[in-house]
């Protein structure tokens, strides 16, 4: 390599006989040029939530194929009205578990959902270091929600209403939450990779939650207060139950998310 001659003009420039030129001193730079605008984050290059997505996509594929059975016989025994002689089948250990899936399963979408709601309505900064710390706070309080509302299901039916009718209603009410699971699923993947409008996904949610509300309330009548003479007795058993517990958990949501939100 040192033999090779390189010509003149590859050995000087046009400042080469400055005094002031030092070609061995570096500039510092490192490189030239201007340096651009960071990309702006977003959910769908996110690869911590399209792994987690597509973890709990595979999970209820998988979960629903084992109990489809289950579900199919919840389904059509949903507008079936029981009667008192009806043998009652019991659960597996495969049904048991995927009702706790299925608590697992609303409560992190319904977290994706109330982050995305968060960054929209309540600010994009935060005291935590990551953004998966807030999406774990939210997933917390809605997982709370569900099995402080299920156990108080439990209290308050094994005190008025016989262990049949108990069981028949938790059944009941882990459909119900399988078709909330199946109605969220399609807003989460709209807000993350298909860019809906907030007010549009809000609607959407909107609509959802009151579905699911009347589903209740009809099988909780059903079950609960279809013999009964004061059947008026249901608005305070849903209000104590469900509106209630509802109310609360958008509290505490709001207070947590300004808890955490960084003000200028």
């Amino acid at each position: 390599m040192s033999d090779i001659q390189l010509p003149q003009y590859y050995r000087e420039v046009f400042f080469s006989k400055d005094t002031l030129l030092r070609t061995e001193v570096p500039d510092g730079r490192g490189s030239y040029g201007m340096a651009g605008d960071p990309i702006p984050y977003t959910m769908h290059n996110d690869n911590v939530i399209t792994a987690l997505l597509l973890c709990f996509f595979i999970l209820a594929i998988i979960s629903f194929a084992n109990v489809k059975e289950f579900i199919i016989r919840q389904a059509k025994n949903f507008f079936y009205l029981p009667h008192e002689g009806t043998t009652e089948t019991g659960e597996t250990a495969a049904e048991v578990r995927f009702r706790l899936f299925l608590v697992v399963l609303v409560s992190m979408l319904l977290a994706l959902l109330y982050y995305f709601y968060t960054l929209q309505n309540v600010g994009e900064t935060f005291v935590l270091d990551s953004s998966y710390l807030l999406i774990a706070i939210f997933f917390g309080v809605f997982l709370g929600y569900f099995l402080l509302k299920t156990l108080f299901y439990i209290v308050v039916n094994n005190v008025f209403f016989d262990g049949k009718r108990n069981r028949q209603w938790l059944k009941s009410l882990s459909f119900i939450i399988a078709i909330e699971v199946v109605l969220s699923f399609p807003a989460v993947l709209g807000m993350t990779y298909m860019g809906f409008a907030p007010a549009d996904v809000e609607i959407y949610l909107a609509i959802v939650l009151l579905f699911v509300k009347l589903l209740t309330i009809y099988k909780c009548f059903i079950i609960f207060f279809r013999r009964n003479v004061i059947r008026f007795q249901i608005i305070l058993y849903l209000c104590a139950l469900e509106m209630i517990p509802l109310i609360a958990l958008w509290e505490v949501l709001a207070v947590t998310a300004n808890s955490l939100k960084i003000n200028f």
